[in-house]
């Protein structure tokens, strides 16, 4: 056998050989992916069940929360502790909203969390305030979203949904 023939036998072997291991390398990207961004979805939902369970297991913290939090009969240490509570709204959305947009996490993630702030927490003025001052954090394609989304047209009527929930169907709708 020619010994050209021969080099040439390795080098097509070597070169299938490196497409083959690009392409393995590939798949196994992807699959780290995919568990990465389970990951965050995981942890994102373990949160939001933590303190959903909190709030089931503590009957002093349900009541604070139901208390009107615009009321002038607040105590200072009540009005510190809305205030702390939206922040940490505030927060869990900046955090969600970049999960959201480097594609770590689905948008349902974020949808969860604006509903519940836009059926009311976010309306009172203590919390407009703890947002214009959080704001200056922000890009302005982030402050123009949740503003449009807290403030703007795309406003959950808790009627309407509260009324299609009754007959057992459960589509939120926007006003």
């Amino acid at each position: 056998m020619n010994s050209d023939l021969i080099i040439l036998i390795v080098q097509v072997i070597a070169a299938l050989g490196v497409v083959v291991s690009v392409i393995y390398l590939g798949v196994q990207i992807h699959q780290q992916n995919e568990i990465t961004k389970a990951q965050f979805g995981h942890s994102l939902t373990q949160r939001q069940y933590e303190r959903y369970f909190a709030t089931a297991k503590d009957g002093e913290f349900a009541n604070f929360l139901s208390k009107d939090w615009s009321s002038d009969e607040l105590t200072d240490a009540e009005n510190w502790r809305s205030t702390m509570f939206i922040i940490m709204c505030l927060v869990d959305i900046f955090d969600v909203y970049e999960k959201v947009k480097k594609g770590f996490v689905d948008k349902k993630h974020l949808d969860i969390r604006m509903n519940a702030l836009k059926f009311g927490t976010m309306k009172t003025d203590k919390a407009r305030s703890a947002w214009d001052f959080w704001k200056t954090t922000r890009d302005q394609d982030f402050i123009d979203w949740f503003e449009s989304e807290i403030y703007g047209e795309g406003q959950l009527d808790a009627d309407e949904l509260l009324e299609q929930t009754k007959g057992g169907s459960f589509k939120a709708s926007i006003r």
